[in-house]
């Protein structure tokens, strides 16, 4: 039997924007996370629609996600299960000489044989840095003035 194996990683993007317009950007990014929709069902995740209040707070739900907690603006803290994994991924919004320093912190396990092999697919491979990355680009796009 394979125990589980935690997963720690942070990725960081400075966005020349203040922290209320990367907070803004940071939101509308999160709702379209759970996207494609037949992969959140395939992977069996806890959470499949959007739920809850809008803008995110605590309790909200995306397919995928549920927020556990939302200080605006400058730490988003969401946490999912499916079949594989328990994670939790948490945006933290840090001012920084005029703009702001936006960090994607993970942390996650994968029980089991099968979370073993997610983990491979996934994580070993390198997909979810690269997936993450681009979540913080997207989110600088967003905050472009002009």
């Amino acid at each position: 039997m394979v125990g589980p194996r935690r997963y720690r990683d942070v990725r960081s993007m400075l966005i020349d924007a203040p922290p209320d317009a990367v907070w803004q950007a940071v939101l509308d990014q999160v709702e379209v996370l759970g996207r494609p929709a037949f992969y959140v069902r395939l992977i069996g995740c806890r959470d499949q629609r959007h739920l809850g209040p809008r803008p995110l707070t605590a309790g909200s739900v995306v397919p995928g996600f549920r927020v556990m907690a939302a200080d605006p603006p400058a730490r988003l803290v969401l946490d999912g299960v499916h079949r594989f994994s328990v994670y939790t991924l948490t945006f933290a919004l840090l001012p920084d000489d005029g703009g702001t320093r936006l960090e994607a912190h993970t942390d996650a396990t994968f029980p089991g044989v099968l979370g073993a092999v997610y983990r491979l697919l996934v994580i070993d491979s390198g997909f979810h840095k690269l997936a993450t990355r681009s979540i913080l680009t997207r989110v600088r796009r967003r905050t472009v003035v002009g």
